[in-house]
């Protein structure tokens, strides 16, 4: 599970096929434990969430929403041939 804050208008595209898919930038940032110091985690994280029945959940969301997301990591390329990593989103919630 990954909490943040939405960073960017979620923007939704349909597929050829028709499945909505909505994206947006969530900014993460936490302090963590780590060899038995704090440390503070950081980083922005596109986020991509597919199907008709997810789109009830991010209809809400709007650029500073808190939300806590679940879902699993993936691999997107870009025109340039780069790869970055996207979270898939499986569970929203708002806080």
């Amino acid at each position: 599970m990954l909490a943040g804050v939405v960073r960017d208008r979620p923007q939704t595209r349909h597929t050829p096929a028709g499945i909505p898919i909505t994206s947006f930038c969530l900014q993460h940032r936490s302090v963590q434990k780590e060899a038995g110091h704090s440390r503070e985690a950081v980083c922005l994280l596109q986020v991509v969430v597919s199907g008709e029945e997810m789109q009830e959940k991010v209809q809400g969301l709007e650029q500073g929403s808190s939300v806590r997301i679940s879902g699993f990591i993936s691999r997107a390329n870009n025109r340039q041939g780069e790869y970055r990593l996207v979270l898939h989103g499986q569970h929203i919630e708002t806080v």
